[in-house]
């Protein structure tokens, strides 16, 4: 099966200081394209809204290979790589290419959760959606996400005094 992928133009405003494509572009490129991914298992912003659901991004790491320019076209690729039994965790990879010949860019993992805008808690997928998901991948092909996962992330908050900073 072909990966689902969208296409972009690299944006004056997308390049960095020395006039190649920002690090933050790229994140913004792997979002626009798993919103991309959303929309086309026919899931709309609507939807998310009326569900009172979003996705939040709780890890994204990157792999850096060759630079992108101004005006050059990229493919952005997301694959669905892991997922909970009730939809709320997720991983994408994405692979950016230029158009043109297929030069690899970068690499990119995600892992996140689907968010309740109300109580602001992780919130498992609404049956609808969630079908839509499983409709389009066998889970057997997927790695099994849990809670634990999250646990296991391997950077943990430390709260601070924020006196001895200031």
């Amino acid at each position: 099966m072909k990966p689902f992928f969208v296409e972009t133009l690299v944006r004056w405003s997308d390049l960095d200081a020395n006039r190649h494509l920002a690090n933050a572009s790229y994140m913004n490129f792997t979002s626009f394209a798993r919103m991309g991914f959303i929309r086309h298992l026919g899931v709309t912003m609507h939807d998310l809204a009326h569900w009172n659901i979003g996705p939040a991004v709780l890890r994204e790491e990157f792999s850096f290979f060759k630079e992108a320019y101004d005006n050059q076209e990229i493919i952005i690729t997301v694959e669905l790589t892991g997922m909970s039994e009730f939809g709320e965790i997720f991983e994408f990879t994405h692979n950016l290419y230029l158009k043109n010949n297929g030069t690899h860019l970068a690499f990119s993992k995600v892992f996140g959760v689907w968010f309740g805008m109300n109580d602001r808690k992780i919130s498992p997928l609404p049956e609808d959606f969630l079908k839509k998901f499983k409709d389009k991948f066998n889970p057997s092909d997927l790695k099994t996400l849990s809670l634990a996962d999250i646990k296991s992330l391997p950077v943990k908050p430390q709260n601070i005094d924020i006196s001895q900073i200031i």
